[in-house]
């Protein structure tokens, strides 16, 4: 029995110490802090004390910005919706556990010094997160550039950690298309679109991959090419399934012979592919079908593009055609 008592005024005396220290650090003495502070355990007949504190403040490993829309991350435009996500984690012996995380993102939405992050599962541009803000709205009126925000993120007992110089990009530019060109491959016969061939539409920035094709990351993936047996041999790009057509406009391919039926590429046999690569979409042939034919003479491509493409801050892109640049040539 008076091992027992012993043991017990051996805690009672640990909690009581740790009380102390919580009071000496301006925290608030509650259960939950003292025992973080201070843990007391029996051993060796209960005459050992072993204090096991958590004194270290949460930290964030990775943040960024992503716009509403998704895609891209680390990009927003003046007006538009964005959250802010965070990987954030507490040390200590033991860790206490984070309590909260907030942003200061008030240099891009006027007043939010303290938006609070909510802990979870979430996902932005391939990389996984445990924090996320609600949807934010920047400011209406933003000049374009670099703007900075902050995290500050507390663990249960109560230390804190602000961590600054996180930035994110403003663009307010519409992309705009700047030329259009195509390529024979090697062994090909000049002025027949063929396996191989390929297509170079050219922005004048960079196009947010998923603007054009849903969870498209930009690396090769496969589509199927349609030319139409009309004026100007109209060129589109659709889907894989050629079900839908992708937002890359139409391309007028500036002479009537290209194709003397309607042809797809890659909808059957080796299928066409597009990549993404800087201001660029590069759309190569795949198998043709029946119909394509080799064009006589010289002409001038056109292309419209689509106001469903926008940039990586979530610009839609304008819809001014745009004239092939160079001398007028057999395609393809």
């Amino acid at each position: 029995m008076n091992r027992v008592a012993d043991r017990r005024r051996m805690q009672h005396r640990g909690l009581a110490i740790g009380a102390m220290f919580a009071a000496l650090l301006g925290l608030a003495v509650t259960a939950a802090t003292v025992w973080a502070l201070y843990t007391a355990k029996a051993a060796n007949d209960g005459n050992e004390l072993v204090a096991a504190g958590d004194w270290a403040a949460p930290s964030a490993s990775t943040t960024v910005i992503g716009k509403s829309l998704g895609g891209v991350p680390g990009f927003i435009k003046q007006g538009g919706g964005y959250n802010v996500y965070a990987t954030v984690s507490d040390s200590g012996a033991p860790a206490s556990g984070t309590a909260s995380v907030s942003a200061n993102a008030s240099p891009i939405t006027t007043g939010q010094t303290a938006a609070a992050l909510s802990s979870g599962s979430f996902s932005f541009g391939g990389v996984s997160y445990n924090y996320r803000s609600a949807a934010l709205t920047a400011n209406a009126v933003l000049a374009a550039g670099t703007y900075s925000y902050s995290l500050t993120s507390r663990d249960l007992a109560a230390n804190s950690r602000t961590q600054s110089g996180f930035t994110v990009t403003v663009d307010n530019t519409a992309p705009t298309a700047v030329d259009i060109q195509t390529t024979n491959k090697s062994g090909n016969t000049a002025g027949k679109p063929e396996l191989g061939d390929s297509i170079t539409f050219t922005f004048s920035e960079p196009i947010d991959p998923t603007s054009i094709l849903a969870n498209w990351n930009g690396e090769s993936t496969g589509v199927v090419a349609r030319m139409t047996n009309a004026t100007g041999d109209p060129l589109s790009v659709y889907n894989a399934a050629n079900t839908t057509q992708l937002p890359l406009g139409s391309v007028n391919l500036g002479r009537n012979d290209y194709v003397s039926a309607n042809a797809t590429f890659g909808a059957t046999g080796t299928a066409s592919t597009m990549v993404l690569s800087g201001n660029t979409i590069t759309v190569t042939l795949g198998t043709a079908s029946a119909g394509p034919s080799t064009a006589s003479t010289t002409g001038t491509m056109t292309w419209t593009p689509s106001a469903s493409a926008y940039d990586r801050a979530g610009n839609a892109g304008t819809t001014n055609a745009r004239t092939e640049s160079g001398n007028a040539d057999k395609e393809f």
